[in-house]
């Protein structure tokens, strides 16, 4: 499995050498804003919302004080606003009384934000910080790794404890998980199409 791992890690570099998340951001509370508003919204939609809401809330305690239909408001386009809304405004309630108006750095606190399930701590945790507890499974890599024969889990967090185990740790796991997502974006999105010019379409096991 490592090997297999290894060959299509090989064409994915190739492709995206240097990756980053598509998310815009500027310190670790924005990014955790816009991982959030990205459920269910594209990144590109996230990102024409975010100047905004960042002009209007600058700062971690201007979102705890906001109020939710004011909140609901500045993040309109995005699915499930009003739910949303509500985790922003809660979870910087918490950032300030429980971490000292910072966003913290652990798993573990990570997951006692409101809205936060670990594929958002992974992804902030990652990105923001270089802390690398995990690997962020969201839609394109639940699909692909089980298309391309890396797991046969259908749980996200099962998925990503079978990648944990063959992706090499450390900035890999962050680097792995932003290339498949892109692959997914660029080359083999969830609608039904032909996989010929898929690049890594060889090592397709179920398409």
């Amino acid at each position: 499995m490592k090997n297999k791992y290894f060959q299509i890690d090989k064409i994915l570099k190739k492709l995206y050498p240097k990756i980053e998340t598509s998310l815009n951001y500027q310190a670790p509370f924005q990014l955790l804003v816009a991982v959030i508003l990205s459920a269910q919204t594209t990144d590109k939609k996230v990102n024409e919302i975010t100047p905004g809401l960042f002009k209007k809330y600058k700062t971690v305690a201007d979102f705890a004080q906001a109020k939710q239909k004011d909140m609901a408001d500045a993040v309109y386009g995005v699915n499930y606003r009003n739910q949303k809304a509500i985790s922003l405004i809660e979870s910087a309630k918490m950032i300030q009384k429980e971490f000292k108006g910072r966003v913290p750095r652990t798993m573990e606190q990570m997951l006692k934000l409101r809205g936060v399930a670990r594929k958002t701590a992974n992804v902030v945790l990652s990105n923001a910080y270089g802390e690398y507890v995990g690997i962020a499974v969201d839609t394109h890599v639940i699909r692909l790794s089980q298309m391309l024969g890396l797991t046969k889990e259908k749980d996200p967090r099962k998925i990503e404890v079978d990648l944990m185990e063959i992706v090499p740790k450390g900035r890999e796991w962050r680097d792995f998980s932003l290339r498949l997502i892109q692959y997914g974006r660029d080359y083999c999105p969830a609608r039904k199409h032909p996989h010929t010019h898929c690049p890594l379409s060889k090592y397709y096991s179920n398409a």
